[in-house]
């Protein structure tokens, strides 16, 4: 049987963030966990790139919905685009920096969106582009609607 040394970040997270977030707050860099830091910290900025494409992903859907079962045009569509639209705009305003990822985002968000779409109507997938048929500034734009 071999011994394997358990961190305290993998024995409670929770614990050990709390008391990295002290060491860096008092500046007690001989605590610091600096590998383990730095990937948290990769990691919290990936959550909210993470948070970007879900976000736009949802919007597609709908707005895919919307264009291509106009019979399912109702208040709850109309909503959850406007929610989207506002949650990604805010993302975008409190993360400025994730603008330069935005392209990014949205080409992986794309069949996402797409397969959500068909899901949710239940049609044919070849009723749908697998291609963008709008672009993510449109999709942001609160007067567009397909």
């Amino acid at each position: 049987m071999q011994f394997r040394y358990t961190s305290a970040y993998e024995q409670d997270f929770y614990t050990w963030a709390r008391e990295q977030a002290q060491a860096l707050a008092h500046r007690q860099v001989e605590r610091l966990d600096w590998d383990q830091l730095a990937e948290e910290l990769l990691d919290l900025g990936n959550r909210h790139y993470d948070q970007l494409s879900s976000r736009l992903a949802i919007l597609i859907g709908h707005l895919l919905k919307w264009k291509y079962q106009p019979e399912g045009q109702g208040s709850f569509w109309r909503a959850t685009i406007r929610e989207q639209r506002r949650k990604i705009d805010r993302l975008l305003e409190k993360n400025p920096g994730l603008k330069s990822r935005l392209q990014e985002a949205w080409e992986e968000a794309w069949l996402d969106g797409w397969d959500l779409a068909i899901r949710e109507t239940g049609l044919d997938e070849s009723i749908f582009p697998e291609m963008p048929c709008f672009d993510h500034q449109q999709v942001r734009d609160t007067h567009y609607w397909p």
